[in-house]
């Protein structure tokens, strides 16, 4: 089976769109999203619709469940927080009830989703250093695990409990003696420096593991943020990739 692992698309259409079409091409068996449709962008409507319409496993992200009321959003910096009260006041309550029913973690296949940690999938937390990597390989169930959440793209190879591998490969093969925390990056908001949209392709039968990069018209979803008048730093970082 070919999948398509999509993640944080942040309610950015054009980013959204311009992975489609080269999930399209992909020969793709499957589509997952791993949480957080919505917040900081403009478009959380237009990128429901498109969701619902085209997934076949759909999880909440912290953002998605902030404005759905399933969790706080008190932690949030200043400008996600803002983007989160704007996107509560458009989004339709179809698209509201649909999140609400959302998982934050689940089995797809035989491998793992989440949006955020297998150790915590509900506490938002990150994977961001080797002890946050350590710290989640007692609760890695199956081989494969693959997450969203930190908008960084990156594979976290376990030779055991405190032996780890750190890859940014565009492509790579998995050993299937050993186990993985793959991060899937950001359709909506990249912040590995790369502004391009990222999904990633697994491979079941050859069980590899390849990150896909997109562009998209970065500067008409920035003007539609102005519009909004949404904050200017979400503004900026989407050219940067940050």
């Amino acid at each position: 089976m070919r999948y398509a692992l999509i993640s944080d698309i942040h309610s950015n259409i054009e980013a959204f769109n311009s992975v489609l079409e080269s999930i399209s091409t992909s020969n793709v068996d499957k589509i997952a999203f791993l949480g957080d449709i919505i917040g900081y962008g403009p478009n959380p409507n237009e990128c429901m619709e498109k969701l619902r319409e085209v997934t076949d496993l759909v999880l909440g992200g912290n953002h998605d469940w902030a404005v759905v009321g399933k969790t706080l959003a008190d932690y949030f910096n200043p400008y996600a927080k803002a983007a989160v009260d704007w996107t509560g006041e458009v989004l339709l309550d179809t698209h509201k009830k649909f999140l609400v029913q959302t998982k934050a973690s689940s089995l797809l296949d035989g491998f793992f989703v989440a949006h955020s940690t297998p150790r915590y999938p509900e506490e938002w937390m990150y994977i961001m250093t080797k002890k946050d990597a350590v710290d989640n390989y007692p609760f890695l169930e199956r081989n494969v695990s693959f997450i969203g959440h930190s908008h960084q793209p990156v594979i976290i190879e376990f030779e055991d409990a405190q032996d780890i591998n750190v890859y940014r490969e565009d492509k790579m093969a998995l050993d299937p003696d050993k186990k993985y925390i793959v991060n899937i990056g950001s359709v909506g908001q990249p912040r590995d420096g790369d502004p391009r949209s990222c999904w990633v392709l697994f491979d079941s039968v050859e069980n590899s593991v390849e990150f896909m990069r997109v562009p998209y018209n970065i500067e008409a979803v920035q003007e539609k943020m102005r519009e909004f008048d949404l904050p200017k730093y979400l503004i900026d970082r989407l050219m940067y990739g940050r």
